[in-house]
Order: C-alpha cells, then sequence, then structure tokens
C-alpha cells in the first residue's frame, strides 16, 4: 500500500508539472529595490511572465547580503511557484565567507540559468581629487584607514571587489556594508563616502549623468557602453578582474520537467530585443548558459574560485 500511496503522490506531482504553471510565480530578489540583482530581475519580469503565461512577482527580501532570502528560498517548497534571482555572492562566495548560513548552497537549490554577467566599475565622487585609478592610489596611501567605501553588505561582490581592490593596490579603506546597493549608493552620491567598487549595473548610470567619476572597468577587455573607462589593467592595476552573475534558482527537488521549462522560456526572454536591449544597457553580459548543468557547472568552478581569493585575502564573517 505504501508503494502504491508513493506512486501516486509521483504521478500527482507529475501532472502538476506538466500543467506547470498554473498560477503566478514569485520570484525572491534578496535585495532592495534599485541594486543589480533587483534590475535585472525587473528587466527579465514582463517578457518571462509573458513567456509562462502567468506574472512574476518580485519579491524584495533584503537582509544579511541576500543570504536571508536564499534561506527563505531554500526551505519553499519545491513546486516552481517559488524562484529565486540569485548572485554569485550568495550562491557562490557566501559558503567562503559565512560561519552560518541558513541554507547549503551545494544541495539546497536547483540551478535553471544564468541572467546576466556584469563588471564592477571604480569609482569616486567628484569631490576627490583623482582623476586617474593611479591617482587613486597614491591618494589612499598617502591616507591610510581615512577613506570609507560602502558596498551592498558584508560579503557581497562589492565589498569583495574592494577587498580585492585593496590587496592588489595595498592601500587601506574602511567598509562600510549597507542592506543593498540602492541604499549605498544614495550615500555615495551625497558625499559620505568617496569611492566603491560596485557593479556596472548600479554605477553606470551615475557615471553617465556625471555624478560620479569611473576610472577603471574590473574586466579584460573595455564596456562597450563605456568605451572611455580603462581597465584596470590598462589604468596600472593587473589582476583587478571581476564578474557579478546573477541566476534564477528554485530550490532543490523541483522537478525536472519544470527547470527545464523555466530554463527556456529564460533563455527566449533573454533572446528578445528589448530584454538584450537593457541588460546591454547596463553593461551585462546577456549570454545564456545552454542548460541548467551548465549553469551548476559555473556556480561550482566559482565557488571554488572565491574559496582561494577570500582565504588569501585573510576575510571571514561571523
Amino acid at each position: 500500500m505504501k508503494l502504491i500511496g508513493a506512486l501516486l503522490v509521483l504521478a500527482a506531482a507529475a501532472a502538476g508539472a506538466q500543467d506547470y504553471p498554473a498560477k503566478p510565480v514569485r520570484m525572491v530578489v534578496g535585495f532592495p529595490p534599485g541594486g543589480g540583482t533587483d534590475v535585472v530581475a525587473r528587466i527579465l519580469q514582463p517578457r518571462l511572465s509573458e513567456l509562462l503565461g502567468q506574472p512574476i512577482v518580485i519579491d524584495n527580501r533584503p537582509g544579511a547580503t541576500g543570504t536571508v532570502a536564499a534561506g527563505h528560498v531554500a526551505k519553499s517548497p519545491p513546486d516552481g511557484y517559488t524562484i529565486m534571482m540569485g548572485h554569485i555572492s550568495v550562491n557562490a562566495i557566501a559558503p567562503s565567507l559565512f560561519s552560518n548560513l541558513p541554507y547549503d548552497a551545494a544541495h539546497d537549490f536547483a540551478p535553471i540559468g544564468l541572467a546576466a554577467a556584469v563588471p564592477h566599475i571604480v569609482v569616486v565622487h567628484p569631490s576627490l581629487p583623482a582623476t586617474t585609478l593611479k591617482e587613486l592610489i597614491a591618494y589612499l596611501e598617502a591616507q591610510p584607514g581615512k577613506l570609507t567605501f560602502p558596498s551592498a553588505g558584508n560579503g557581497s561582490m562589492p565589498h569583495l571587489a574592494g577587498e580585492v581592490f585593496q590587496s592588489l593596490g595595498g592601500v587601506k579603506l574602511v567598509h562600510v556594508p549597507y542592506k543593498g546597493s540602492g541604499q549605498s549608493m544614495q550615500d555615495l552620491l551625497g558625499g559620505q563616502h568617496l569611492v566603491a567598487f560596485d557593479t556596472m549595473a548600479a554605477s553606470a548610470p551615475q557615471v553617465r549623468s556625471g555624478k560620479l567619476r569611473a576610472l577603471a572597468v574590473s574586466t579584460r577587455e573595455r564596456v562597450a557602453t563605456l568605451p572611455d573607462v580603462p581597465t584596470a589593467e590598462e589604468a596600472g592595476l593587473p589582476g583587478y578582474v571581476l564578474t557579478t552573475w546573477y541566476g534564477v534558482f528554485a530550490p532543490a527537488g523541483t522537478p525536472p520537467v519544470i527547470v527545464n521549462r523555466l530554463h527556456a522560456e529564460l533563455v527566449k526572454a533573454m533572446q528578445t530585443p528589448d530584454v538584450r536591449s537593457k541588460l546591454e544597457g547596463i553593461g551585462a553580459d546577456g549570454s545564456v548558459s545552454k542548460s541548467p548543468a551548465e549553469f551548476a557547472a559555473l556556480v561550482r568552478a566559482d565557488t571554488a574560485r572565491y574559496a582561494k581569493i577570500v582565504k588569501d585575502i585573510g576575510l571571514r564573517i561571523e
């Protein structure tokens, strides 16, 4: 009888998966509105809703650099109706940084697909007398520990980007964590901080408007949408190569048919001209993962890569 009951449950789950989605899908974002993760989610939301035939509802749940939201998604029913716009810091870096996480990054999620990859920009407030990266490093060398830099939170990529910059440049800054890039950017624009290392998604609009000065991008090649901004290597800081990626995840145990459906529609959404144009506008590489397995391999590779970086820097967050 137990075997028959189990088979009936599996059959019902399979039938439900075939009808997926039959109601709105909630996409959890672990940061407040305005940051890179939220921006990418909202670029994809309309087209993905259209392709799935059901609304995608953005659910912002900021806290502990996205790990609170990730813990919530990890414990959600694996039925495809709660998904997450994940982030390299939450899904690949956090395990090396935090001693206690409310989820197991390696086992609690089903990777669906890569959504965007964006570089970081070294930016300064216009009041800072540094117009090149070398001038900024010289300024910081003369005033060790005097300047602060904001980030989206402890262990976020803007935080890690700042730590790597300090390590490579031989300078000292004081880190100030926020609950997301939207909040940290406001204080940077207000002059409460004079330097930052946030993503292009968060920083590029402020650079174009003249509210911030860009000194370098963290890519091997210049970014097409900011062609006058040199790479960090061109500007005198070799090795400063960092990329933040965003991707869609479901709770582990989500039926493969649902994971594959979400992946297929994500790919279609990203290939539409309007979505591609908007992603290019924030400097995002709109390359899509060929399969959920390929995205899972990227997550594993970056988990190993950043574990070494974190260890080399000596960074640990209790």
